[in-house]
């Protein structure tokens, strides 16, 4: 639900969804998951949608577990809700074979990889300590055998099979490729990740850059690109480049350079760069960067 460019990251999933012409989604929630419930039923009415409630956190693999029950007969296509990404998903849909997004990546400790062979894959790891592939799993995963796929999960969590400690969808995987399933990967350049600050931050740069400012509040200088929702009050500020400031934000007197400010935050005679502000946080004083959860209220003089 952070928000990126013009809206939060579940929005630019669900944007690209319809977009393919899929109009059926499952979505896992948890922890504040009536945020998403929410957010999905105001501005998606067009998205048939269930909830399914992972009560406890035990992996990729136990969630998509969980989802089953809501399993079309034969394929689906799972997304993980931090990755926003710019793919032609009916290349991969037409192949009718099971097929996993990929994108060579530096630090390959932080994803799942797969070792290719002959166009297959013939193993995946999941954040391997040793860099056997620089191949990383960019969370998009289409499954040509949704049976299959519920079987080899159902077989981990009875068989209690977990890699750091987690039921893992790439265990899963790795267990329909034993079973004979052929798996192939997919290059997905246009990938962006929101995992973390700084990935996020690089995310929202993108965003802008494609869509430019949207509006300039009087009294406010404006470094194109940058997006200030309608619902937000600035004034007397310098406002970007590469900054989203999103809906019932007060900002005021103050420079904000590379930023991302959540919906409800107040900010007056702060000087922000790179940084991230989390819903309903009260900032007020002079930073240079700063990253707060929700509701947090920093003051400096």
């Amino acid at each position: 639900m952070l928000n990126v460019g013009s809206k939060p990251i579940l929005g630019h999933i669900i944007d690209k969804l319809l977009e393919e012409k899929i109009n059926k989604a499952t979505f896992v929630i948890g922890y504040l998951g009536e945020k998403i419930v929410e957010y999905v039923g105001k501005h998606y009415s067009e998205l048939k949608a269930d909830y399914i409630e992972q009560k406890e956190m035990l992996g990729l693999g136990h969630a998509i577990f969980l989802t089953t029950p809501t399993f079309d007969d034969e394929e689906i296509f799972i997304i993980l809700g931090d990755t926003v990404f710019d793919v032609k998903l009916d290349d991969v849909f037409k192949n009718k074979t099971t097929s996993l997004g990929v994108k060579e990546v530096d630090d390959p400790g932080r994803f799942g990889v797969a070792v290719c062979e002959k166009g297959r894959i013939i193993k995946l790891v999941e954040k391997p300590k040793d860099p056997i592939s620089k191949l990383a799993l960019v969370g998009l995963y289409y499954v040509n055998n949704s049976k299959l796929l519920h079987q080899c999960l159902e077989e981990l969590i009875q068989s209690n099979i977990r890699t750091r400690n987690e039921f893992q969808l790439t265990d899963a995987f790795q267990l329909m490729i034993d079973k004979g399933e052929t798996i192939t990967t997919f290059p997905v350049e246009g990938w962006y990740d929101c995992g973390k600050p700084e990935t996020l931050l690089s995310t929202n740069k993108f965003l802008l850059t494609k869509s430019g400012t949207n509006r300039i509040p009087e009294g406010v200088v404006i470094n194109d690109p940058v997006y200030i929702s309608e619902k937000a009050t600035v004034k007397n500020s310098v406002i970007g480049p590469f900054t989203t400031i999103a809906s019932n934000c007060v900002v005021s007197n103050s420079i904000i350079v590379n930023s991302i400010i959540s919906p409800g935050a107040l900010v007056d005679k702060a000087m922000l760069e790179s940084s991230i502000i989390g819903s309903d946080a009260v900032i007020k004083g002079n930073y240079k960067k700063l990253n707060t959860g929700d509701s947090s209220e920093i003051e400096y003089y």
